[in-house]
């Protein structure tokens, strides 16, 4: 089995490390807070003083952190994984960064005689913990036929959508649908409450309409309780909203929706206390 190393155990990392953990896969892992290993140690990881330590230690080597900078200080930093990325080992990142930064880490490992797997995911806590997380990739096809025994344990479907930027691009894509889709939900409750008509009446009625649909079944709830535990943090909403409109930006593509509710994200981001759910974009028209 090859050796994996893991840097990144956020709410989504984590799940996905433990599964590698409990396959029986020899794993060393890194993350900023160590102590959030504690208890994958003792299921059988090893835990790296660095992240050069854990590329060093690693085949294929797992980065899933929260944003661009984040990603950044991991590879380029001080002992980062491209001081000890190993010839002929594998750098697969997960995190939602620009197709741009996705491209400059493909050039760096191949200066290093090292490949790398854009990989973005999509399927949220509850994905990662049952291994069906979908894997938007980019790269070489044969970069991931030798990563598949690892992501074949995480993943319920692996979609190898082109070049490296590929796999970021539609990963941007999904999460603006996902974003607008929330928010126009926000005004549509809105809109019905303030007339006076309780929520669970145009939910009724959406239902019968849309069938099952995630918005329904997973925000909703969230938002006609007003309790929003973060499984798509709306920081990273916020992000990632920024991230496609500096891509369309680069393209020449107008998003006006795409520039309006980001405005709407990055207000309620701003005035949450804590950390929660991008469906909190709801209490912007609660107050």
């Amino acid at each position: 089995m090859p050796k994996v190393g893991w840097i990144g155990l956020g709410l989504i990392g984590k799940p996905m490390a433990r599964r590698v953990v409990e396959a029986g896969f020899p794993v060393t892992i890194w993350n900023r807070t160590a102590s959030k290993a504690d208890d994958l140690v003792r299921a059988g990881a090893k835990i790296a003083a660095t992240p050069r330590e854990a590329a060093a230690a690693s085949d294929i080597l797992f980065t899933c952190v929260s944003d661009p900078p984040a990603l950044e200080a991991v590879l380029w930093g001080a002992d980062g994984v491209l001081a000890g990325l190993r010839p002929g080992s594998i750098l697969v990142d997960s995190s939602t960064v620009s197709p741009a930064l996705a491209r400059r880490v493909a050039v760096a490992c191949a200066e290093r005689g090292a490949e790398f797997l854009e990989a973005p995911i999509t399927g949220g806590t509850w994905g990662a913990e049952k291994g069906e997380l979908v894997f938007l990739t980019g790269g070489d096809a044969t970069t991931l036929d030798r990563a598949r025994p690892v992501l074949d344990h995480l993943g319920k479907k692996l979609f190898h959508l082109g070049p490296y930027g590929a796999g970021q691009t539609i990963k941007l894509a999904m999460n603006l649908l996902y974003a607008l889709e929330v928010q126009a939900l926000a005004e549509s409750l809105a809109l019905v409450n303030a007339s006076g008509i309780a929520s669970e009446k145009l939910l009724d009625v959406l239902g019968s309409s849309m069938g099952r649909a995630p918005v329904l079944d997973v925000k909703a709830p969230m938002m006609t309780s007003a309790n929003y535990p973060p499984s798509f943090p709306i920081r990273l909403m916020d992000k990632d909203l920024g991230l496609a409109l500096e891509l369309a930006n680069q393209l020449g593509v107008p998003l006006p929706a795409t520039a309006a509710a980001r405005e709407t994200y990055s207000a309620v981001k701003g005035a949450s206390p804590e950390d929660v759910d991008y469906a909190a974009v709801r209490s912007f028209w609660r107050k």
